[in-house]
């Protein structure tokens, strides 16, 4: 007779206390701890607006702004110039810190501008700097800067490299992917949804990583928005092509994406979240500024 190839065992063998061991080795992946949410900034009290006019006539414009955004669509620009330093204080306090920030680098000039979003989604801070010296300061008020499709545009290849010759060591998969990223790029038309290659659920090597980021490069903006965990958002050398990367609270990855679209959604304030914004803002005004 033939080994029966599976252990026969009784029904009083399988159930009992004691006979199921829990294996000890099994590693649970972290759960998220923290949330980035909303919080209303540290207002001052109103008699400590007397004389900072040009920090009021700006949180006007923007309330302007979020309004024709929210409405028309019509997004702004407006450039702060010279202030007084209270004035920036209080325009700093006002405005906080969001979840959102980037920095992209210029061609030339060793310049480079720091993004940061506002505590009201769509209000953003662009402060330039030269050297290490600010030489601009501006509040956008958008889903996402101009800046970075700009910035993408700009750095986009005339033509993505071609590998000749043998494939690097247990590079397998990414060939393929790039082929397929390539004609979705020359397909893509403004307009259409975006198309997510999920890296993470395919047999990808490191070295498949590796070399898929070598050929569709890396350009210049760099986005880090913050909510369960963090999601990396950066543009390659390819026209609509981003790479988005999402992190848990413990900064371990848990989702590796190339995306096909001009601007990622994650990027962006989407029209409700700019609608509220400017509910907001208009209530820290009326606040500060009762009269």
């Amino acid at each position: 007779m033939k080994e029966f190839p599976i252990p026969v065992v009784s029904a009083t063998d399988l159930l009992g206390p004691g006979t199921q061991v829990e294996d000890e080795t099994l590693d649970y992946m972290p759960m998220p701890k923290d949330m980035h949410t909303y919080r209303p900034p540290v207002l001052p009290e109103p008699e400590e607006m007397l004389g900072l006019d040009q920090a009021r006539a700006a949180l006007h414009k923007v309330i302007s702004l979020l309004e024709m955004a929210g409405t028309q669509g019509v997004y702004g620009h407006i450039p702060l110039g010279v202030m007084a330093p209270k004035d920036f204080e209080l325009l700093n306090r006002v405005l906080g810190e969001g979840e959102a920030s980037a920095i992209v680098h210029a061609l030339e000039g060793n310049l480079e501008v720091r993004v940061q979003e506002s505590v009201f989604a769509g209000v953003w801070r662009l402060m330039t700097y030269r050297d290490g010296v600010l030489v601009d300061d501006a509040i956008e008020v958008a889903p996402v800067p101009a800046l970075f499709a700009e910035t993408a545009k700009q750095d986009v290849w005339d033509a993505v490299p071609v590998w000749q010759g043998a494939l690097p060591p247990n590079v397998q998969n990414a060939p393929m992917l790039i082929e397929e990223i390539v004609d979705q790029v020359n397909t893509w038309r403004r307009g259409q949804v975006s198309h997510v290659v999920n890296l993470t659920l395919l047999p990808m090597t490191p070295e498949d990583i590796g070399f898929l980021d070598h050929h569709l490069g890396t350009g210049r903006v760099l986005m880090l928005s913050r909510g369960y965990g963090n999601c990396r958002i950066s543009n390659t050398r390819l026209p609509n092509c981003w790479r988005v990367v999402y992190y848990n609270s413990m900064d371990k990855v848990i989702l590796n994406t190339v995306e096909v679209v001009d601007m990622p959604e994650v990027a962006m304030a989407a029209p409700e979240d700019l609608r509220d914004s400017h509910e907001r803002l208009r209530e820290v005004m009326a606040w500060l500024e009762p009269a």
